[in-house]
């Protein structure tokens, strides 16, 4: 079977999930109260990713590493079920690095990728949630423990560091250096 050059066609395969409904039993219920606790506060919340497929962990690790000349083409190892070719040629077959390099950069454009991907990542288990949050005003918003805490700090943004606390009275922990991604963790 012939292999597919890299490039932004990639980009639609293997898509990432948006829905609660693929984290795992537990994580789950936890962001699920969150998300409710937020929404009854009045705050808007966009889901960007929960369930990441390995294989599109893998598309967006490797064509991020190629763009950013971490690594050579020809070194990235196969992944089963991915029929992708990182090394692009030039009409009488030998590798053309520029190509290649593009192919990986429209990849990483299509991806939108801001941080390095991981290829462990606790998207890829269904333990992590990528999502924007953003509200008006002070927000008053319940805990776990059904106190309510008003947050009146700034950023009005899932980079408050008081709504982290709130958080991880649920059990979504926010990772500080990526600002979308909170997870069972905090990686």
């Amino acid at each position: 079977m012939a292999r597919e050059p890299s490039g932004p066609a990639w980009v639609e395969r293997f898509p990432t999930s948006k829905s609660t409904d693929t984290l795992v039993d537990g994580f789950r219920q936890k962001c699920e109260a969150f998300l409710a606790a937020l929404k009854d506060a009045g705050a808007t919340v966009a889901i960007n990713a929960t369930l990441r497929p390995p294989e599109r962990a893998y598309l967006m690790f490797w064509s991020f590493a190629i763009n950013a000349g971490q690594v050579e083409p020809e070194d990235v190892q196969p992944h089963a079920g991915v029929e992708i070719e990182w090394v692009h040629r030039k009409p009488n077959g030998s590798p053309d690095l520029a190509a290649s390099r593009a192919g990986a950069a429209a990849m990483v454009h299509g991806y939108d990728i801001a941080f390095k991907p991981s290829l462990t990542s606790l998207h890829i288990f269904g333990k992590a949630i990528d999502m924007s949050i953003a509200w008006d005003g002070a927000l008053k918003i319940k805990q776990k423990n059904g106190t309510t805490k008003t947050i009146g700090s700034q950023p009005r943004s899932g980079l408050n560091h008081d709504l982290w606390a709130v958080g991880a009275t649920y059990g979504v922990i926010k990772l500080p250096s990526d600002p979308p991604h909170w997870s069972s963790t905090g990686h």
